[in-house]
């Protein structure tokens, strides 16, 4: 898929989870999972075991019938890697620019992770699509994303920290562009996993059809997590950077 094209499915799907699974099965169900509950798009973190070669198995699986993002890329070797196995689309915990020029090369989006004025536009500068601010609960939260939006208006932020059912729709107002939350309970029975994926199902198709049938507004946005996976909804449009 061209660039362009990655962002607008992720954008329309308007669901980006975020899996965190504490095995390379546990993950791929996962994501079976999701696909099955009608969303199109999701990111692997290279904390899961195997993460590559689960990306590559989703790829040979679902093709251009699913979005695939590779998250906690530390590098460019490994955004490369992420890229040949078949992610479309990269997240980083932290600002490295050669990483950000790995996924540019290839014309892939990449989302890099900031927290100071000075790594918000160094990542934008370097040629980030989007920048996630890390950890924004340490700052001031939502407070923090409105004080960043008055100098950056044309950088668009995801907030990872602090995010909540109840401060997602602060930090829309304040300006972000989506919002992402961390979990770090992760269930590692057998029996709980699937108890989870069942409930991930279902979130996932109500969350789709809340999305097909409403437009705009803080209260259609949702955080559901389960067996460590982060669903995030947006419904405000993201301006993307392209190569």
């Amino acid at each position: 898929m061209k660039k362009e094209t990655i962002l607008s499915s992720i954008i329309e799907i308007g669901i980006v989870p975020v899996v965190r699974a504490p095995s390379a099965e546990g993950a791929y169900r996962a994501i079976e999972a999701i696909y099955n509950g009608g969303i199109r798009a999701a990111e692997v973190t290279m904390t899961v075991p195997g993460a590559v070669k689960v990306l590559e198995k989703l790829a040979d699986q679902f093709g251009d019938r699913m979005v695939l993002g590779a998250g906690t890329v530390l590098d460019p070797e490994t955004c490369r890697i992420c890229m040949l196995a078949g992610a479309q689309f990269f997240v980083t915990p932290a600002l490295n620019p050669k990483t950000i020029e790995m996924a540019r090369r290839y014309s892939k989006p990449i989302m890099p992770g900031a927290l100071t004025p000075t790594e918000v536009l160094a990542a934008w500068e370097a040629g980030a699509d989007i920048v996630k601010v890390f950890p924004c609960d340490n700052v001031g939260g939502a407070k923090y994303i409105k004080a960043l939006k008055g100098p950056f208006p044309q950088i668009e932020l995801i907030p990872t920290g602090g995010v909540s059912l109840t401060t997602a729709g602060d930090f829309l107002k304040a300006g972000a562009c989506a919002v992402a939350r961390r979990e770090a309970a992760v269930a590692r029975r057998e029996a709980e996993e699937e108890v989870a994926r069942r409930v991930l199902a279902d979130a996932a198709r109500e969350h789709h059809a809340v999305h097909s049938s409403q437009s705009g507004g803080v209260g259609a946005d949702v955080l559901f997590d389960a067996v460590g996976i982060q669903l995030q909804h947006q419904h405000r449009p993201v301006v993307a950077r392209v190569a």
